[in-house]
């Protein structure tokens, strides 16, 4: 067993006070009122090389019925025999302060049975919002980032071909009313990880960058929970309320770092935030190895007439052995990082994943003040 000792691990790796980072309001909260708004819509692809819906899709046949109607074509959907069209959600994202005319980015979707979307149209198609109001209208050659092609059984196929995108293929018809400012005249900073002490060092640097109300009774910048701040605006900061949020956007603050450990399994990764500290403990680790090997060796009979005739076939010879190892054992001292230990296991060759189970171990122990996050 190989001992790493405190000071042998921690020599030149004191606990060091961190350097405060300053971040801009806009970068850690957000304006309440300013948001995304999400568009949902259904249409028909059209140009497809064989590749589209079978005739087992009732939904497309109706669509392409409807849609030839519309130009005073009158086919019924059992006259339609064609794998030339496909059925698909639509889907984009309406940004805030989008204007009539601006252009969206689509996402395209088979519903059907559709093989791949590669080299196809998708028709004129409405762009909804959750209100059932249509917000844009969406049309074009698709890009899909992968293809399918198959013949006499043989497939080659390479990413997701039923899943295409068209860059700037949907335009805003309708605007979208993004107000900022409430009834009483108020806006409010929403952060996007709430704290406690980060919302009050928000409300300390706007109180300092700007100047106080007429009214002296009423409070300019209050904290109202965790996750949101209220600014109380005046008539003139409303009539320049652009130059306004560009001042509260551009305070700058020392976010509060909370303590976190992400960690995924999948991948083995370890993310370590807001300068976290273990306490004093010392680690173990072994590892049973079982190794079990199977030859097989063939049997041949002896011939007719001879004695101790044996039947012919393949008989398995199995051998088991077990090898108990011991890893590396690691003793640090309270103040260590994370990433001191991190840096340590991995001088010792340890697997990322027992990595992830030591740390869980560790939080276990009452060693790790941090919220330990397994994704």
């Amino acid at each position: 067993m190989f001992l790493l000792c405190a000071c042998a691990a921690a020599a030149g790796v004191q606990a060091s006070a961190g350097v405060p980072v300053l971040a801009k309001v806009r970068d850690i909260a957000r304006v309440q009122g300013v948001r995304d708004n999400p568009l949902v819509g259904y249409g028909i692809v059209a140009g497809l090389a064989g590749t589209g819906d079978s005739a087992r899709s009732i939904a497309t046949l109706q669509s392409i019925s409807n849609a030839l109607a519309r130009f005073g074509v009158r086919v019924t959907p059992d006259q339609i025999n064609s794998r030339n069209v496909a059925a698909v959600i639509l889907s984009a994202t309406l940004p805030p302060f989008a204007t009539s005319g601006d252009k969206l980015d689509v996402n395209v979707a088979s519903l059907g049975d559709a093989r791949s979307l590669t080299g196809g149209t998708l028709m004129l198609a409405a762009l909804k919002g959750p209100d059932d109001v249509v917000y844009a209208l969406a049309q074009g050659p698709l890009s899909v980032g992968g293809f399918r092609y198959d013949a006499y059984g043989n497939l080659l196929e390479k990413n997701h071909p039923t899943v295409g995108q068209i860059p700037g293929g949907a335009i805003i018809e309708a605007d979208v009313p993004t107000s900022i400012v409430s009834k009483a005249g108020s806006i409010y900073v929403v952060l996007d990880s709430p704290n406690y002490v980060t919302a009050q060092r928000i409300t300390e640097a706007l109180e300092a960058k700007l100047p106080p109300m007429p009214d002296a009774r009423i409070e300019r910048v209050q904290a109202v929970d965790a996750g949101r701040v209220a600014v109380r605006l005046t008539p003139e900061d409303q009539a320049q309320l652009v130059s306004f949020m560009a001042r509260i956007e551009d305070a700058q603050v020392v976010p509060d770092e909370e303590a976190r450990i992400v960690v995924n399994e999948r991948t083995g990764t370890v993310v370590s935030g807001g300068d976290v500290r273990l306490g004093q403990v010392s680690i173990a680790q072994g590892d049973l190895k079982v190794d079990i090997s199977t030859d097989y060796a063939l049997a041949q009979p002896l011939g007719i007439g001879r004695a101790g005739n044996r039947p012919s076939g393949l008989f398995p010879t199995t051998q088991i052995s077990a090898d108990e190892t011991t890893n590396a054992a690691v003793s640090l001292p309270s103040g260590t990082s994370v990433a001191d230990l991190v840096a340590a296991l991995n001088r010792l060759k340890v697997a990322p994943r027992d990595t992830i189970s030591i740390l869980q171990a560790i939080k276990r122990a009452g060693a790790l003040n941090a919220q330990l996050i397994i994704q």
